[in-house]
């Protein structure tokens, strides 16, 4: 129940906007030496998130401490999310509410191929 109320309390402080969010994750991966970082607007193709941040990690451990790092600047920002994937490091997804960030190795990247999925 107080991790309901925490998401809550987040959302309503944020100060960012989506369409901001997302460019700030972005930077924040490109600037980590992410690989392939793109943006995607989904709004009115999905009721979970507006946007979608895609990026690669060169290896296992470098997809783990982009989303560790990612977390710590949301964090910061005053806004709660939630990670999954840590355990294997071949994918991790960061959901942050309106904007959910994906982290893959490259060739788990190429396999799943969300871009393609969410740019129809």
């Amino acid at each position: 129940m107080t991790e309901t109320l925490a998401f809550e309390v987040s959302q309503k402080e944020q100060t960012l906007s989506p369409q901001a969010l997302t460019e700030m994750l972005a930077k924040v991966l490109d600037e980590k030496k992410a690989q392939n970082v793109i943006t995607l607007d989904i709004r009115g193709k999905a009721s979970f998130c507006d946007f979608l941040v895609i990026a690669s990690g060169s290896v296992s451990r470098q997809v783990v401490a982009l989303g560790d790092h990612l977390l710590r600047v949301l964090k910061n920002q005053g806004i709660y999310a939630t990670i999954e994937g840590e355990e294997q490091g071949d994918w991790v997804l960061i959901d942050a509410g309106d904007v959910v960030v994906h982290i893959f190795r490259p060739e788990v990247r190429e396999r799943y191929n969300l871009e393609k999925m969410w740019a129809a």
